[in-house]
């Protein structure tokens, strides 16, 4: 499932092939993703139960949309007793660059408001999945770190949004920019899928969303060993 900002969505990964529900909608993601993922299991006649797992963006993105999808993955995977997968929104993000242009190289950028953005770089490898070149971060759009290299793809709102400065910063760096993709559930369930194969699902308890923003919120098990300590 993905709630990290405008786009709301789930994705029902079965025997290699994935089917979504998708709607741009600014609010009520928590009911909205509730019925799609219904939606897609009875059109498929599969019972929560029988899933291997639950993948969810976990971010970066809005602070209400990652937390709506992790509140949701925990909830649910707790209740089907199913581990659960942490995707980056960012990751998922490069992965449907890929999928929808073709090209290897992706910049992404999310708007993180208040004057940063989310940013991470990645190469699609051999086996059509996301490398990453840039560790995500949130910075100021004038200071995001470079890759090496040329040719590379942007994709993401911070292209719009920061556009005044990441633009002259790439000229020579960036062939093209996509800004007005979402992140989709689609992605999340390729790359959750991929991951959970590798054997990297965790417990239900620990579907935490992940803000990178330290000033604004603080992971879950972040305010508990703050209260432990306190």
């Amino acid at each position: 499932m993905e709630t990290s900002a405008e786009g709301c969505s789930a994705a029902l990964y079965l025997e290699g092939a994935i089917y979504q529900r998708f709607e741009v909608k600014p609010r009520g993601h928590s009911e909205l993703i509730l019925q799609q993922m219904d939606d897609l299991l009875q059109e498929h006649g599969v019972a929560l139960k029988d899933l291997d797992a639950i993948a969810y963006g976990r971010g970066p993105g809005s602070f209400t949309g990652v937390r709506i999808a992790a509140a949701v993955t925990q909830g649910t995977a707790y209740g089907a007793d199913l581990p659960v997968v942490p995707v980056s929104t960012l990751a998922a993000l490069a992965q449907q660059a890929f999928r929808t242009t073709g090209h290897r190289h992706l910049l992404t950028a999310f708007d993180a408001r208040m004057k940063e953005v989310y940013w991470a770089a990645y190469q699609i490898d051999q086996s059509d999945l996301p490398i990453v070149v840039i560790e995500e971060q949130v910075i100021a759009p004038e200071a995001v770190p470079l890759p090496i290299g040329d040719k590379w793809y942007g994709v993401g709102s911070g292209w719009a949004a920061y556009a005044t400065q990441l633009r002259p910063m790439t000229t020579n760096l960036v062939i093209d920019i996509e800004s007005r993709l979402f992140c989709q559930a689609y992605d999340i369930a390729l790359l959750g899928a991929a991951e959970f194969q590798r054997g990297n699902s965790v417990p239900a308890e620990q579907a935490l969303p992940i803000y990178l923003r330290d000033r604004v919120a603080q992971t879950i098990i972040e305010r508990q060993a703050s209260a432990k300590k306190a």
